[in-house]
This record gives structure tokens, sequence and C-alpha cells, in this order.
């Protein structure tokens, strides 16, 4: 039995679930005490790296900017906030230690650190059999700053990454709640919804750089004109210029600044103001993403006292390239 974990060592399935007293199956181990109280959570994740990972799973966990993108238990059917599901809700009101594993095959796994719970919501997804479902989606922040995690102080350590005020932070759940439309959207037909997602499940998955052109081509046809990308190594926060076309009297000739994040996980107001503090004075902006906002990112780009900016998720934007006859080349 292990004392401890270290931060990109392998452990065998077996010294996890014995070293932590988890059961040997399952994304989501919790460990209960003798008093069936909440110990602590093995999370275990398989990144999805691989072309048959991303074949399987279109949603396959991600690592995102050091955040976890991590699909909840259930592989089909609808997920519901229960069971071990719920179990995780619970670092919201304890310390309670997320420790992270990342599957590498053959029952081994390397120890990513300790997880913060950063926030979860309900999205849809298309299951391996085609249909449409509702899934929970949990974020996490992962904390890797100890190399060295003995588990006996694993709640300790939590404990002082997590936020001081993190009771208060629950009666202003604006960074944690996110806007998602495919849920309010259920009044579409299944068809159409199974369309709709299953454009967005390829964009998650396609180059940066063919998503950034693939947007180019999508602005070209919305009523822009000398739009371009770009480069890497030069964009300082801005991913394409545009402007407004001649035809549109009131804006003609208006630069338009796009952000694209190609992401799985949430736009919060952080990213928000990144990007305002990024556009030119004399334009007007744009944050294009895959994923969704938050509804604190939402009220942020709607300040009245501050320059506004459009936003389109990822429904969004799959509903525009249908409209727009764009399709996703794997080329």
């Amino acid at each position: 039995m292990l004392e401890k974990f270290i931060v990109g060592e392998q452990y065998a399935n077996d010294q996890v679930s014995i070293s932590l007293q988890v059961e040997n199956l399952g994304g989501i181990r919790p460990s209960i005490d003798e008093k069936k109280r909440l110990k602590h959570i093995a999370i275990m994740t398989k990144i999805g790296s691989k072309e048959k990972i991303i074949l399987d799973n279109p949603y396959q966990d991600r690592i995102e900017q050091g955040i976890l993108i991590f699909t909840g238990q259930g592989k089909t059917g609808d997920q519901r906030l229960a069971g071990r599901n719920k179990r995780i809700v619970e670092q919201f009101e304890m310390p309670i230690p997320l420790f992270c594993f990342e599957s590498r095959g053959r029952q081994s796994y390397v120890f990513l650190g300790l997880l913060e719970l950063i926030r979860y919501y309900h999205e849809l997804q298309i299951d391996i059999d085609k249909n449409l479902r509702r899934v929970l989606i949990f974020e996490f922040k992962i904390h890797s700053e100890n190399l060295t995690i003995p588990i006996n102080m694993a709640k300790s350590l939590t404990r002082d990454f997590l936020p001081k005020n993190r009771k208060d932070l629950l009666n202003d759940k604006f960074e944690q709640e996110v806007e998602v439309p495919e849920i309010k959207q259920l009044q579409l037909p299944e068809s159409e919804l199974l369309e709709l997602e299953g454009v967005r499940s390829q964009l998650v998955n396609i180059n940066p750089y063919k998503f950034e052109h693939l947007l180019k081509d999508l602005i070209e046809r919305t009523g822009f004109f000398n739009v371009s990308v770009t480069p890497p190594s030069q964009d300082g926060g801005i991913d394409i210029n545009a402007y407004v076309k001649e035809s549109n009297v009131f804006f003609a000739n208006t630069l338009v600044q796009f952000q694209a994040k190609r992401w799985r996980h949430s736009i919060g107001s952080v990213e928000i103001n990144n990007f305002r503090g990024a556009l030119s004075y004399i334009a007007k902006g744009v944050f294009v993403t895959t994923s969704h906002f938050t509804k604190n990112a939402i009220q942020e780009a709607k300040n009245t006292a501050k320059p506004s900016i459009a936003l389109i998720d990822g429904f969004s934007l799959a509903n525009l390239l249908l409209e727009n006859h764009l399709k996703i080349t794997s080329e």
C-alpha cells in the first residue's frame, strides 16, 4: 500500500485502488469511511489524444489551459446528478480531495495531481448509437504545484487551494453557471438537434488552424470582406480581422475582430475581459467558441459601461455553418 502519489509517476490500477481504498473499476471511485462519510474520490480519465478514441467518442475528456473537462458517469441514456456524479459536487461544501489519474492503457495510470471543481452543467451529446442524450460535464482545475501528495495530507492540501469563501460563492453562481442553449432548444425536431450537435462534435476535434480558416470562410459569407487570419505568433489575442461590406450602409468598413476558441471547457468572464483588452480601439469584437459561456461571461460581454462583445457559442456556430452550407472536412 502506497502512502503518497507523485505527479507524473505511473501506477498500476491495483496500487491506486488499494492505496486509496476505492473500487478498481469506473471513472469516479469514491472512498467511504466506516461512518459512510466521503473521504476522497479517485477520478480516472482517458485523455482523447488518439484517433481511435476520437472516433469512439468525439467528446472525449480533454485538458485545456490546465482545465480537465470530464464527462460524468453513464455511457448510455441521460446522465443525472445522482450517485457517483453527485459525490463530486460535495467538494463545493467540504474540502474533499479529488485524486486525478490519466489512463495509459493496460491497467496503468499516471497521477496528474489534485482537482478543484470549478463548475458542472448538462449539455447535449451524441452517444455511440447516434442518439441524443443529456450528459454532465465537470470542469476541474488541475493542481500539480505540489509534486508529492501524501494521502493523509490530501485533505489539508485541498483546503489550502480551495477558495476561502467557497460557501459564499455558492450564493453567486454566475461564474459557475453555464448558459447551454442546446437544453433550451428542445422544441426543435430531434433530427435537427442531432444534425446541429453532430456539427459541433466535429468542430471540437478539427485542427485549430483549420478551425480558424473555416471561420474565415464563414465570415466572408456573412457580409465581410478583407478577412484575414492572424499568424499565431502575432495574434496578440486576435485571431481574425474582417471589415463590414459597403452594402451595410450603417456599418460599412467597420473593423471587426474575432477571437476563436476551439475548446470544450466553457468561457468565463476572464476570457471576455482579456479579449476586450486586446481589441483595437476602433474595432467591434466577436468571441466564438465551440463550447459555452458562463452567465458571468454573458453579463460581462453586455456590460453597458464597456465596449460590448458579441458571443457565438458552439450551438450557434454549428447553425451558422449549416445555414451557409459550409462543411467540415478532415483534409
